[in-house]
């Protein structure tokens, strides 16, 4: 009696196990060995800055005349950028204003930018280390630094007073912008846009003290460029370096 529970054990056992291997097949769970390598492609690879701002410049061009593209965000897109990984072919560094949305302001989709968003797009350890995961490691071969006219952080700079709570941070990152314009003699009317551009150049000179970011640029691999976004226009200029 004893062996023969054995055997209906083993057997219900045996049993169990090749449905479960069936089921896992069947609802697509079972191991596969398309996992993610995390390495761009031969085609991500040869992708530059040049093509990369090129990129971004097109579809700030279809956002400015409202000729937006249909963005792919189906089941299955979602799934390939979960498989494959993601090869995002610029980093965006932008205020964190709710008008200033990248992907939307460049026409881009999914798995397509690398976004780093805060307040008056100053650039502090977390936001730099941010930056330097997605060029070193993911091979973003640009960087924007896209401030914005009416930037309500340098105008509180501007203003001076108290700032509560961890605001004071940031206006401490954006004080040497202001007093810069201010020292530089321009008239008092054109310290605010003035200083929302040096703030620009400003965040670039920090992530340019990165030794990864460094190393890059050297080599050809990485360009770092600043950008304003115009809040009535849509349009974004590009900065001079």
């Amino acid at each position: 009696m004893f062996m023969e529970s054995r055997i209906k054990l083993k057997k219900y056992m045996i049993c169990a196990i090749i449905m479960l291997t069936f089921s896992m097949i069947f609802a697509g769970c079972a191991p596969q060995s398309q996992t993610s390598t995390n390495e761009p492609t031969d085609e991500m690879k040869n992708v530059s800055a040049e093509d990369s701002l090129k990129l971004l410049e097109e579809g700030n061009a279809r956002f400015v005349s409202a000729e937006t593209t249909t963005k792919d965000i189906s089941e299955a897109k979602r799934e390939d950028l979960s498989v494959a990984g993601q090869f995002p072919f610029a980093v965006i560094v932008s205020c964190s204003d709710s008008r200033v949305p990248p992907m939307l302001i460049f026409d881009q989709g999914l798995g397509d930018l690398f976004e780093i968003r805060v307040a008056g797009n100053v650039i502090d350890p977390v936001s730099l280390g941010s930056i330097e995961y997605a060029v070193e490691h993911l091979g973003s071969p640009l960087v924007v630094v896209m401030g914005h006219e009416k930037c309500g952080a340098v105008k509180a700079t501007q203003e001076g007073g108290e700032a509560p709570g961890s605001i004071g941070s940031i206006v401490e990152k954006i004080k040497p912008a202001v007093e810069k314009v201010k020292a530089s003699g321009v008239a008092e009317d054109q310290v605010y846009e003035k200083a929302i551009d040096e703030n620009i150049k400003n965040a670039i000179a920090e992530i340019e003290k990165s030794p990864i970011v460094e190393e890059l640029v050297a080599s050809g691999k990485l360009k770092v460029v600043g950008a304003k976004y115009d809040l009535d226009t849509g349009k974004v200029e590009f900065l001079s370096e």
